[in-house]
């Protein structure tokens, strides 16, 4: 899944870095040299604040509106977190729970983790009996099935195509608009729903955790306007929502808890309140008063705000910075000039300095440098170096290749970032001007930033971005960002490399066949190399998720299916009677 880019970075940090914060991998919290255990990490893996009290209002502060809410659209890590925990439920969701436990599946509207037939080219679930909209309607199988159908609609582009991959003779749906349904879509009952797939897929369930497979009453469907008021089948409702300034959420009075294991909803109303600047969000939650006690950040906290962070013990208490588990990319566009020549991308994987990015990124103790492009979780805890390239890159090489593709005075271009980036790129674009590449650097606000790169006809040949897998294996990630056939023209999504390789496309139709999942698994692992040497892009980092959270707060932790954002289906607050709202 495309995962969001953090916040305004700084160039510096390095006195709060040298508290001792030493780098980790593939989600492990190391120690450094002096056996003293990263400050940065310390609270991962357990709840901060305890058990929180129900009631109260919980606030979230955010610099930036959502890029989605409208299920059949959401699929950027945080807001699918923020969709699923609270607004609506799916057939199957992840474990509420800090660590590894976390990315435990379990059922949601689903009564199990679903019934595979036909050699797992059939699944069927079963839904539970009770589950309720806001109005008191119940939820239907029927729902589900439009969801997924609508989330084929040209008019509402961004969303998962897991469903256009995977379901049997989907090739040209365009949607349920003139009634239009999809065959290998069953659903025999209100509460039998059965998919059909055009090819074995023993790992379905984990896409039915998408808020693809959410519920949506064809009745209340208003288009692209759902995206402001999507239905709820979840523990809370939309009472208002003023788009870029705020967004108030009540409880779902017909949400039965005895029907979700999942959602705790502790806090009565949340409140979310946007256009906030980034650095005053940090400021608030550091220092934790008033109504900020009751408070949680949307977005990472800046790396330069760090120092007024590691040095303190009583905020450390309250940082959460779990592994985002997702690869930060320098993404080129491989079907224009210069980079439809392998050379060029590799000069730029070898001019590209990671140390130097990392630093602008808040330095080892947010980040670690990526040698693949799947994180080191799908490499069973550590990413392969095949490129032997140094960390701080190899201009002279750089400049070799460059010569021998025809471009020995270099060339210039232009790379779009989210805001948030915008200090990762100046650290590229510093990189690569040294070996005689020249960028400019185009931002674009987070909102409109992948509707902006999805425009494959008019964006720029360099784009900063990253993927995220959905679920622990290679299936989810290098077909993702690197299977030509599913390049959109506009809101593309994944492929911004726009990579359209035949082999790569052959290989991983084969690895898709196979049935050993251990072979699978290293089959994804090799490609993933393979890949990496025709270099249609750049891994450059995996980063965390760094979050102070208020002194209010209870039942806090990152979830690490979703990024390492803190677990809305969790959180709460201490005491309820200290909230304001």
């Amino acid at each position: 899944m495309d995962k969001r880019t953090s916040t305004a970075l700084a160039t510096a940090l390095s006195a709060a870095l040298a508290l001792g914060a030493a780098g980790c991998s593939g989600g492990q919290h190391a120690d450094d040299a002096g056996g003293r255990q990263n400050p940065a990490t310390a609270n991962n893996g357990r709840v901060v604040g305890g058990t929180p009290q129900k009631g109260g209002t919980l606030t979230v502060l955010s610099d930036e509106d959502f890029t989605h809410l409208d299920p059949a659209r959401n699929w950027v890590v945080n807001s699918m977190d923020f969709g699923t925990r609270l607004l609506y439920r799916t057939l199957v969701s992840y474990k509420a729970a800090p660590g590894t436990a976390g990315s435990e599946l379990v059922p949601d509207l689903a009564t199990d983790l679903g019934t595979p037939s036909n050699g797992a080219k059939t699944w069927t679930f079963h839904l539970k009996p009770g589950i309720e909209y806001e109005d008191g309607t119940p939820v239907t199988a029927q729902d589900i099935k439009y969801n997924v159908e609508r989330s084929f609609s040209p008019d509402l582009p961004g969303g998962a195509d897991y469903a256009a991959r995977y379901l049997k003779d989907a090739t040209g749906y365009q949607g349920p608009a003139n009634g239009k349904h999809l065959d290998s879509v069953k659903t025999p009952d209100d509460r039998t729903i059965v998919f059909e797939l055009r090819r074995p897929f023993a790992e379905f369930p984990n896409a039915t955790v998408l808020p693809t497979f959410a519920p949506v009453p064809k009745a209340k469907d208003t288009g692209p306007q759902y995206d402001n008021r999507p239905f709820s089948s979840g523990p809370y409702k939309i009472e208002t929502y003023q788009r870029d300034k705020k967004l108030v959420l009540v409880r779902n009075p017909h949400w039965d808890p005895r029907t979700d294991t999942i959602r705790k909803a502790y806090p009565d109303k949340m409140v979310m309140v946007m256009g906030l600047k980034p650095n005053q969000i940090d400021d608030r939650m550091i220092a934790g008063q008033g109504a900020d006690a009751s408070a949680v950040p949307w977005y990472a906290l800046r790396p330069e705000s760090a120092a007024k962070v590691l040095p303190r013990a009583d905020v450390r208490k309250r940082l959460l910075a779990e592994s985002m588990n997702c690869t930060d990319m320098v993404q080129m566009h491989t079907g224009r000039a210069p980079f439809n020549n392998v050379k060029v991308r590799q000069a730029v994987q070898y001019a590209l300095d990671k140390e130097t990015v990392i630093t602008a990124s808040g330095g080892p103790a947010f980040n670690d440098a990526s040698t693949a492009y799947m994180p080191a979780a799908l490499f069973g805890g550590k990413q392969p170096d095949t490129l032997k390239i140094p960390a701080t890159g190899d201009a002279d090489k750089a400049k070799q290749l460059l010569k021998e593709a025809g471009k020995a005075n270099g060339f210039t271009t232009k790379m779009t970032v989210s805001n948030g980036d915008k200090g990762r790129a100046e650290a590229v674009q510093e990189a690569l001007a040294k070996a005689g590449i020249k960028v400019t650097i185009e931002t674009v606000d987070p909102s409109a930033f992948y509707a902006t790169i999805g425009d494959t006809t008019n964006r720029t040949d360099m784009v900063y971005t990253g993927w995220c897998p959905d679920y622990p294996s290679g299936s989810t990630f290098l077909p993702f960002v690197f299977d030509g056939r599913y390049i959109k023209e506009k809101g593309n999504s994944g492929n911004h490399s726009l990579f359209r390789d035949r082999p790569t496309m052959k290989r991983m139709d084969e690895i898709a066949a196979m049935t050993d999942a251990e072979k699978a698994t290293a089959a994804w692992r090799k490609l993933d190399g393979e890949i990496l040497a025709k270099a249609p892009a750049v891994p450059v980092l995996v980063r965390r998720w760094p979050l102070v959270v208020g002194t209010n707060i209870a039942g806090a932790y990152g979830q690490t299916s979703f990024g390492g954002q803190l677990d809305y289906a969790s959180v709460g607050l201490k005491d309820p009677a200290k909230s304001e709202g």
